[in-house]
């Protein structure tokens, strides 16, 4: 094995990207990056029944968007590929044959009903589910009568008797009991490799020195270690992280709401805000810092502080640090990240200038939670998308309000005050001529100017919406 640390991140593209994998691939990113070590992406699509390229696309797309780059693996290659396991079926077949030839392996002719039928029989004598080993002793012909009924027999692996022991980066020292496994599908009917058999040759082969997964998978391991024993394998280390939990500290899933990475991309979650998250969720970083870009996630980064409890996922507050992200970022790059978002606010940016734009956004980045609140927002300034809502009418309604726009107006066509002056010299205007103050000053010509009872300062949107803008919109009302 190399003195070099290599992790690897290893989804079956069965589904969208769900955030509880993204953490894991996260944790192993971060691993690599911090012991310059090796990251790869491994895909495990032998399940030719769920397995979509369609899933393959998109799992690779999000892990791009999120900055997860692998350093071997799809449209990386490596030293150790083919890195989809069913373009390593050969290597899976060979390896077969060694363990039958090793007498570790037996065919099991079972059908699906017959061992559901042995597995309720087991849990109502209140017994641990598992294979009690039918096809174990089956004799050749017996064997031979099965395949001429037409079975296809799938393989199992020959549980010996035995504590497996391991030691967990995270959680110690771990013991099972092999007497409460059954033998196990190595091979199934059709021919396909297991997740166990393949994972651990795979592992052994990629020469794969840390596996960081989730805790979820820790009976995983123990049928995994039996049989990098059978074939005289050396295994790597193990450590086992906390699973991601909803709100009633069940294992997050869709009843939570969002749970792919994909849903929140198109929600307006910035991916360095979603990393960071992900990063916080069952760790710790030092000093208790909640806001950590790359470069300190990686260096900050320890397997030791991993939290052994599951984590409670909070949207709430990934949109508060998505805001703060927001915040921080410049109009350039927001501008770069907001285009499918202001397209589908049915804005063509193609057809605006970068210095008019860049501005808005300034501005209004302060106000909005994730990109996809940018259209209810832009949409002030722009006089096609201006519209009045409920509560800017219920505004204009009371007493004194339309009198306080109209004095407005009324300045904004005498004056010939300079551009930069119009709006603190035309409150002052309206207050002295009206008496108006606070609210009743202020809330009728936010209202006026921009359909809303909400937003940033209004002298910064009055600098933006400009003069002529602004009387349009008060005629209009008025």
């Amino acid at each position: 094995m190399t003195d070099k640390f290599r992790v690897r991140f290893a989804p079956s593209p069965t589904g969208e990207l769900h955030v509880g994998n993204a953490r894991t691939a996260l944790f192993n990113w971060m691993f690599a990056r911090h012991h310059k070590g090796t990251f790869i992406l491994r895909i495990e699509d032998t399940d030719e029944t769920r397995s979509a390229l369609a899933y393959q696309v998109n799992l690779l797309s999000d892990l791009q968007w999120l900055g997860l780059d692998w350093d071997e693996g799809p449209h990386k290659g490596g030293a150790y590929g083919p890195y989809k396991q069913s373009e390593r079926l050969a290597i899976y077949a060979e390896h077969l044959k060694k363990l039958e030839k090793a007498n570790l392996v037996y065919p099991c002719y079972c059908t699906e009903e017959e061992l559901e039928e042995e597995r309720q029989a087991l849990i109502l004598s209140k017994r641990m589910p598992r294979y009690l080993g039918k096809c174990r002793d089956l004799t050749a012909k017996q064997r031979r009568e099965k395949e001429a009924a037409g079975r296809k027999p799938s393989f199992r692996f020959k549980v010996p008797e035995l504590i497996i022991e391991f030691t967990d980066l995270i959680r110690g020292t771990m013991k099972f009991d092999s007497a409460a496994i059954g033998d196990f599908i190595i091979v199934r009917s059709n021919g396909m490799p297991a997740y166990n058999f393949a994972v651990v040759i795979d592992d052994f082969l990629m020469d794969i020195t840390h596996v960081i997964r989730g805790e979820d998978h820790l009976s995983n391991t123990a049928l995994q270690i039996m049989l990098y024993q059978a074939f005289g394998f050396m295994p790597p280390v193990f450590a086992h992280h906390s699973l991601i939990l909803g709100r009633d500290r069940a294992k997050l899933s869709k009843r939570h709401g969002s749970v792919s990475v994909g849903e929140f991309r198109s929600q307006g979650i910035l991916p360095a805000a979603l990393m960071n998250y992900l990063g916080l969720l069952g760790s710790s970083f030092t000093e208790a810092r909640e806001i950590l870009n790359r470069e300190e996630m990686i260096a900050d980064f320890s397997l030791e502080r991993a939290s052994k409890s599951g984590a409670v996922f909070s949207e709430e507050k990934l949109r508060w640090l998505n805001a703060v992200y927001i915040r921080q970022s410049s109009a350039d790059d927001l501008l770069e990240m907001l285009h499918p978002f202001l397209k589908e606010a049915g804005i063509d940016t193609s057809l605006l200038n970068v210095d008019k734009l860049n501005p808005i956004i300034d501005l209004v980045k302060n106000d909005i939670t994730t990109l996809a609140e940018i259209g209810s927002n832009i949409n002030i300034f722009f006089d096609e998308k201006y519209s009045m809502s409920s509560e800017a009418k219920h505004v204009l309604e009371k007493e004194g309000a339309l009198n306080v726009v109209k004095t407005f107006a009324a300045y904004l066509q005498e004056t010939n005050a300079a551009d930069s002056d119009l709006y603190p010299a035309g409150i002052k205007y309206v207050k002295e001529k009206t008496g108006a103050g606070g609210r009743d000053l202020f809330m009728p010509i936010r209202a006026a100017l921009t359909g809303k009872v909400h937003g940033p300062e209004l002298d910064k949107i009055f600098a933006l919406i400009g003069k002529d803008a602004t009387l349009k919109r008060i005629k209009a009302i008025l």
